[in-house]
């Protein structure tokens, strides 16, 4: 078995993480004759309510060769600078994750660093005004960087709100034209070899099969393959990332659409909003131990910004990842692989990450011991860094007007995060370990934005004269505002380059 090469690559499941995972093995594996086929039920419906990305997502659709101006268009995308987080350090209280950066450095040392000795001094700017994402987002304005754009604007980090069924679409397009194979039908079997225990087909119904080398488990939270068929157990996260639950709904787009996602935190969880070109996907993450789901529904559609235009759907889940995303020759990507609460929009990122280490790590014999221990080596170290950037935001709370808030507020943690909280919350200090995804920026914004930043700042920020650091300061304050004030709006943006056609869209009859 070790000898077999891997020719034919089977996928069990469409959606967005069956489509992204097609459309980039198609483009690669193809020109090397290596067969796709995806096999989906148009009788199983998709989860499809992740619409909200981060900045990595451009580099995936780049290395496909996708044009970001059709993308946009065909998903009925708009762009997304960063996210609004409302409620979660104390009622009443809002901050910004902006996905650009605070500041220039200064004689080699962070920016954060002399921005807080000044604060310290009683100066009163805040980290927005030397961020040019949360400024251009508060201003409603988007510009695409480029470079003859300068260094100002090459700040400016950017990912996308989309319609994930019409990405899904989309992808399957591109996938089938680089001779990608699918197959309508719904998976009834697993067979294995009795004596390796590896897949060998998928039995589908009327009496078809579909053989291959490598599959791939794209069928969401069942985990058909990499759980019932393989055993792979489920580590569950839940006592560090409570939320269960979720409704979601989509409402009428009241005027122009922000180039941001808000995140307002409730009794037991939070909401989201995501503005896209024809409607707004909201939804409802929270905890059934603190919360009736009808209690949650009513919530949410007390706060939308328009009228419902779908059917509120409830889903329930566990915050956790596979033992194993690679066992044996199944590789389980997406929702079959674990899923983290979609605070910070990583889902389709982490679908993102296990296709990109697949290709790294593709094997060239269908046993490939070597390469599946580095695969789940990497994605767990990937899901650990994600997992303790969320449960940041519930512990560094202040909020004590719910159970919910006070459990979280006082849980204990993993030894990873309060070590970072740690040395951030002494002088600012902050460390990338094994190419965690977020970096000092957004730990930053929000330690800072709930109420629990540095409380000093390093020693070597010292060595800038008074007067010096100011003007400097102020001189960036002002280069960011002029930066704003000449981009165009987000909607200007749209119209000119990537503008959808108009979709009509029905309220729902509730």
């Amino acid at each position: 078995m070790k000898s077999n090469p891997v020719k034919r690559v089977v996928i069990a499941g469409g959606g967005t993480a069956g489509w992204m995972t097609a459309a980039a093995l198609s483009k690669l594996l193809g020109p090397a004759g290596i067969t796709i086929t995806l096999i989906e039920s148009e009788a199983i419906g998709t989860v499809g309510v992740g619409e909200a990305t981060i900045p990595p997502i451009a580099k995936f659709n780049t290395q496909l060769g996708i044009d970001e101006h059709q993308f946009v268009r065909e998903t009925q995308a708009t762009f997304k600078l960063g996210i609004e987080f409302n409620d979660w350090g104390g009622l009443g209280e809002s901050y910004f994750h902006p996905f650009g950066r605070y500041g220039f450095d200064l004689e080699g040392l962070d920016f954060h660093q002399y921005w807080m000795r000044l604060r310290e001094q009683g100066d009163q700017s805040g980290l927005a005004d030397y961020s040019l994402n949360t400024l251009a987002a508060y201003s409603a304005k988007f510009l695409k960087p480029e470079p003859d754009h300068g260094q100002v604007i090459g700040q400016l980090g950017y990912a996308y709100h989309f319609d994930a069924s019409l990405y899904a679409a989309f992808l399957r397009k591109f996938a089938e034209a680089k001779g990608a194979t699918r197959i309508e039908g719904r998976i009834e079997q697993v067979e294995q070899d009795t004596e390796t225990g590896l897949i060998t087909a998928l039995k589908l119904d009327h009496d078809r099969q579909v053989e291959g080398d490598l599959f791939i488990d794209c069928t969401g939270f069942r985990g058909l393959l990499i759980g019932q068929a393989m055993g792979s157990e489920y580590r569950d996260w839940s006592h560090w990332l409570p939320c269960n639950r979720a409704v979601a709904v989509a409402c009428e787009k009241q005027g122009d659409p922000v180039p941001y996602t808000r995140s307002t935190a409730r009794k037991a969880g939070w909401q989201w909003r995501i503005p896209l070109q024809h409607r707004t996907g909201n939804g409802h993450v929270y905890c059934d131990a603190h919360m009736s789901a009808e209690e949650a529904e009513e919530t949410l559609l007390a706060n939308l910004d328009g009228a419902p235009v779908s059917s509120p759907n409830h889903l329930r889940f566990q915050t956790g990842h596979r033992a194993s995303f690679w066992s044996g020759n199944c590789v389980a990507i997406g929702l079959s692989s674990g899923f983290l609460e979609p605070l910070e929009s990583t889902s389709i990122h982490l679908i993102h990450m296990g296709i990109a280490k697949l290709v790294s790590l593709f094997p060239g014999a269908i046993d490939a011991p070597f390469e599946r221990g580095e695969y789940n080596r990497l994605m767990t170290d990937d899901f650990t860094h994600v997992r303790d950037f969320l449960i940041l935001h519930y512990k560094a709370t202040n909020r004590n007007d719910a159970p919910f808030w006070d459990y979280v507020r006082e849980m204990s943690i993993p030894d990873s995060l309060t070590q970072k909280m740690d040395l951030l919350r002494s002088r600012g200090r902050f460390f990338k370990y094994d190419a965690e995804l977020f970096d000092l920026t957004s730990w930053l914004a929000v330690a800072e934005g709930q109420g629990w930043g540095p409380e000093g700042h390093s020693p070597i920020a010292d060595a800038i004269g008074d007067d010096n650091l100011t003007q400097s300061l102020a001189n960036m304050r002002g280069v960011y505002a002029k930066t704003v004030a000449a981009m165009p709006t987000h909607q200007a943006y749209i119209d000119r380059f990537c503008r959808a056609e108009p979709v009509a869209i029905r309220a729902s009859a509730s």
